[in-house]
């Protein structure tokens, strides 16, 4: 019977930080999970090397199930994003695997396609107006049907979103970056350039906007109702997701629909999102929400109460994840959208990926399993970088959400 031989786990920087983890089968297959959670990888890869690959070890690959429940319940300490993302990165492996076994890729294994492709958004920004017009452009040149506008607050130098090189990317290295930040001037400021893009570019592709958290659920009720003529296809993380009875107070104000959950690990944690239909958009990932096998299971709850997908895709989850993601993308029958940001050309030499962009949409690779291949020799010319997310500091010097 076939076992599980060897478990590695691989840490690399090409343009920014990823675990991978790598399983291999006494067959010989191999099978890839991303383990990446942005500003703390090496709490992760220290929870896969040191307590979870001594217990994959002469397991059955194939038992899918039994392993990802073995691991949560078997480590009594459940849910948190260390624990889930490390369970999500052995899910995806073993997905990987099966698929390779079967010689199918894994959409077919999750029942096939339910569309032709999976319809993405990527991110336009600029530090000015005029500046994010000309991206907005640039990306529907590009051929995106979807996009999302972020432009920086004039006078606060801590505005989230806005892009300084080729490809999106907040976290540095050393120390966390210290930004301001001023809600006020936020809120007096992007209804205006959300209408601005609307009067110039007409309402024939989706329009989005992220929040980032910024803002208490009175003030996410009121830029919610203040934008509601740009039909927005979402505003994303308005306020905080812990408080979730906030989002109760934000619906009450605003027709915009709502985006939330992407750090969010559990479908625990959005259960009563979804279920009193508090948001339109559920954000979960791969990644971290426990792999294929548990956001697959968010999303079957989430169809009964007609919210859809939306699964974040920044540049901190590795073009595993976004394999990952495209195949499931593909077969749910509640797919929403799907966030592409794209990564580093760096990355590209150490991960070999199928997954190709036309017409709007992401389409998978047909190779067996996920389509993706690591590239040890390269990935040692890019050896780990400590990199922190930003902290936000409103004016009077108090910590704020990032």
């Amino acid at each position: 019977m076939t076992r599980i031989e060897r478990v590695d786990v691989l840490v690399a920087s090409p343009g920014r930080t990823f675990v991978t983890l790598r399983i291999t089968t006494s067959d010989g297959v191999t099978g890839l999970g991303d383990a990446t959670l942005n500003g703390r990888e090496l709490a992760v890869a220290s929870y896969l090397r040191d307590h979870v690959a001594p217990l994959l070890i002469g397991r059955d690959p194939a038992r899918i199930e039994d392993t990802w429940q073995y691991l949560y319940r078997g480590a009594y300490w459940r849910r948190g994003p260390v624990t889930m993302t490390a369970i999500a990165a052995v899910d995806t492996a073993l997905w990987d695997i099966k698929g390779k076994t079967a010689g199918l890729p894994v959409y077919e294994l999750l029942g096939g396609r339910s569309r032709d492709g999976v319809l993405v958004y990527s991110h336009a920004s600029g530090s000015d107006v005029p500046e994010l017009l000309d991206d907005v452009e640039r990306f529907l040149d590009l051929g995106y049907r979807a996009v999302r506008a972020q432009a920086a607050v004039p006078g606060v130098g801590g505005t989230y979103g806005v892009r300084k090189g080729k490809v999106y990317e907040p976290a540095a290295t050393d120390l966390p970056d210290e930004q301001p930040w001023d809600t006020e001037a936020y809120l007096r400021f992007a209804p205006g350039y959300l209408a601005e893009v609307r009067e110039r570019f007409g309402f024939g592709f989706h329009l989005l906007h992220d929040v980032h958290h910024r803002l208490s659920p009175i003030e996410a009720a009121r830029f919610g109702k203040s934008v509601e003529d740009c039909a927005l296809f979402w505003m994303e993380d308005p306020t905080p997701a812990e408080n979730q009875e906030a989002f109760r107070l934000i619906r009450r104000h605003t027709t915009t629909p709502i985006a939330t959950g992407e750090v969010l690990n559990s479908i625990w944690d959005v259960k009563d999102l979804i279920t009193e239909q508090l948001i339109d958009y559920v954000r979960t990932t791969v990644v971290h929400a426990g792999g294929i096998t548990h956001l697959r299971r968010i999303f079957d709850l989430a169809a009964l109460y007609q919210v859809r997908t939306g699964s974040h895709g920044a540049t901190d989850l590795s073009p595993v994840s976004m394999a990952a993601a495209v195949h499931l993308d593909l077969t749910v029958p509640n797919f929403g959208i799907q966030e592409h940001m794209g990564h580093p050309d760096e990355a590209a030499e150490v991960f070999r990926t199928g997954v190709t962009f036309a017409d709007g949409m992401l389409h998978p690779s047909d190779a067996p399993g996920l389509g993706v291949e690591y590239d040890d020799r390269a990935a040692e010319r890019y050896p780990y970088q400590q990199r922190y997310l930003p902290v936000a500091r409103r004016l009077d010097g108090s910590v704020h959400d990032w």
